[in-house]
Order: structure tokens, then C-alpha cells, then sequence
């Protein structure tokens, strides 16, 4: 089954780092952003992907044309430009890297990678830029027991702002930081039946389509009740970074489930 991952947005709440390179690309210890959402999937053995570039998406090509020099040793004969590389511990990954268009909204650039997909197949999709300990298998079963043509998973992101518990008389009894927000928001970490091009016919958002697909009783909830972080803003960068750094990294379950 094919993965779709939405790459091309400009990442303008994450400036400090995007004005340089695309969101996708903003790394988490050594790696990108990017790499760790395609560990998660390719550790369930979903290894082919479609990567919708946009913004600097030039920089995401030269990324994984150069990815073996990258993460490798290797011996290069310079004036035969011979080369032999060390490891063999490259991911066994298939890669489409789709210009979708700077401007183009997410489900126009679904639009645009749709010969690339499977014909009439399913296919999963999500955003280049939330990681999640989410169990892609069980999240599959669910689709399938459900029946519908579109499955989104909801999580509870934490809140960026402290909440304040108070009292009648407005005397504050607690401060909880950054708590778990307690309604489901769209996380990514979508499946598609093909009709969904059925209800895309121009270029929108893919928000917008699933409003369509929510009237016609076709989008189901896959409740995703532990960890989410987005990469979103610059604390979420230094958040992301600081649990790296601290060996925190609940959404490695390449590394934790093994």
C-alpha cells in the first residue's frame, strides 16, 4: 500500500527555521522530521511513498538523491569517481517525488499525484510534519471493519497555553502547563478509498472534501488516544529536539517495539 505525505506548504508559523528549508526537512536529533514519519510507517512494512513537494521541494530531491552520502561511510576513487559505500543499512524505501505546485492546496496536490497511485486501490496519507506512536495496522483494521471511504485519526495535541483552574471566587487553585487538549483533532494518519477523487474536482483543501465526504456519512474516526506532537512552531522544534536529546522519543516504535 502507497503513502501519500503532504510536503509542499511554506511552514510560515515555523519561519525561524522554513525561510531556509522546507518543514519537512527541520531535523529531530540527526535526522529530518520527515524521516521519522516514514520510519513509523516503513517499520509496519509500508515502504513506498509519494511525496507531494512545493515549497524549496528541490531541497527534499537533493535530500534523498544524496541520501547514501548522507548516512554512510564510503570510498570514492576521485579521478575514476568510483565510489563504495560502508553500511548496508539504507531503508529499503521507494520513493515518488512529485512537484506539486508552491500554491497548491492539499487535496489539488492529491490530484496532481493521482497516476502515480495504484489504480482503484487504497492508499494512506498524512502530513510531513506530526509524529505519533501510532500502530498503522491497527489503524488499517479499522478502515477496513468500518467500511468508509475515508478514515482520519484523531489525538489530543497539547495545549500551547496554560490552563487555569479557579475558584467561584476567582481564586486560582491550579496551573496545568501545556495540557492534553481533551476534543480529538485531525492528526493525519489518514486512509483513502479511490472514490475519494470522486469529490475532488478542483483545487481545494483536503479539509474542505472531507466536509463532502462527512455529509454523505463516508469519514470515520480512528481514536488515537496516546502520544501526537506536531511540528509546528519553533517550541515545537526545541520540544521535539529536547526529547530527542533525552532519549524521550515515544514515537520511535522502530526502536521501542523491537
Amino acid at each position: 500500500m502507497q503513502v501519500v505525505i503532504w510536503c509542499g506548504g511554506r511552514g510560515t508559523r515555523l519561519h525561524e527555521m522554513t525561510e531556509f528549508i522546507p518543514k519537512p526537512l527541520v531535523p529531530i536529533g540527526n535526522r529530518p522530521v520527515l524521516w521519522h514519519i516514514m520510519k513509523i510507517y516503513s517499520h509496519f512494512g509500508f515502504n513506498e511513498f509519494i511525496l507531494c513537494l512545493g515549497y524549496k521541494g528541490e531541497m527534499i530531491k537533493d535530500y534523498f538523491l544524496n541520501y547514501p552520502i548522507k548516512v554512510s561511510d564510503f570510498t570514492i576513487t576521485l579521478h575514476s569517481k568510483e565510489s563504495k559505500f560502508h553500511s548496508n543499512n539504507l531503508e529499503d524505501w521507494k520513493l515518488t517525488l512529485a512537484d506539486t505546485g508552491i500554491e497548491t492546496l492539499t487535496a489539488g496536490r492529491l490530484l496532481k499525484i493521482k497516476n502515480f497511485l495504484e489504480n482503484g486501490k487504497t492508499f494512506m496519507a498524512t502530513y510531513g510534519d506530526g509524529l505519533a506512536d501510532i500502530d498503522i495496522d491497527v489503524l488499517l483494521n479499522f478502515h477496513k471493519k468500518m467500511g468508509k471511504i475515508v478514515t482520519i485519526t484523531g489525538g489530543h495535541p497539547y495545549s500551547k497555553y496554560g490552563l487555569l483552574e479557579i475558584a467561584h471566587d476567582n481564586i486560582v487553585l491550579s496551573l496545568k502547563q501545556k495540557p492534553k487538549i481533551g476534543e480529538f483533532t485531525n492528526i493525519g494518519f489518514m486512509v483513502f478509498e479511490a472514490e475519494v477523487f470522486d469529490y475532488i474536482k478542483t483545487d481545494t483543501t483536503i479539509e474542505e472534501v472531507l466536509m463532502d465526504l462527512i455529509k454523505d456519512g463516508q469519514v470515520v474516526m480512528y481514536k488515537h488516544e496516546n502520544f501526537f506532537h506536531p511540528m509546528d512552531t519553533y517550541k515545537d522544534y526545541e520540544d521535539l529536539n529536547s526529547m530527542s536529546n533525552s532519549g524521550n522519543t515515544p514515537w520511535k516504535i522502530w526502536e521501542n517495539r523491537e
